[in-house]
């Protein structure tokens, strides 16, 4: 007999399930991640050995921040995220190409259908304010 998954349909249901889970999120940070593959300010702050780690750990954070499995934080504790990036410099130059390549994935999501202008917009807003939240440096 086949398990039956049981998800929520009324407005109950999260922000993850709403836009279709993992699968979204992970299309998400695939495509920001091919955008980083050739910017040269960001690609040397991901050691190219761990790119499918970098890519799982901000799936895995996303799908948690947006209603999503808490298996981020099981594995690897607090988020802590700004301390998470302090061995870095981020600028505002290495914010607004994160944001940039960030962008490409909202707008293929947009494209798909996958977001609704609304989820859109609450997606977009977050990767805003968070973008900023971590410059920390000029």
């Amino acid at each position: 007999m086949a398990e039956l998954s049981i998800v929520p349909t009324g407005p109950d249901r999260t922000f993850w399930e709403r836009v279709g889970g993992r699968t979204t999120f992970e299309r998400l940070v695939r495509e920001f991640y091919r955008g980083v593959a050739d910017d040269p300010v960001l690609h040397p702050m991901y050691p190219e050995e761990d790119l499918e780690g970098a890519i799982q750990r901000l799936t895995g954070f996303l799908e948690q921040y947006w209603g999503g499995p808490t298996t981020y934080s099981e594995e690897r504790g607090h988020p802590r995220l700004r301390m998470r990036h302090q061995p870095y410099a981020i600028t505002p130059d290495a914010r607004d190409r994160w944001l940039a390549h960030m962008r490409v994935g909202v707008d293929l999501l947009v494209a798909d259908g996958s977001l609704s202008p609304s989820d859109e917009h609450q997606l977009w807003d977050y990767l805003e304010r968070a973008a900023h939240a971590m410059v920390n440096s000029a």
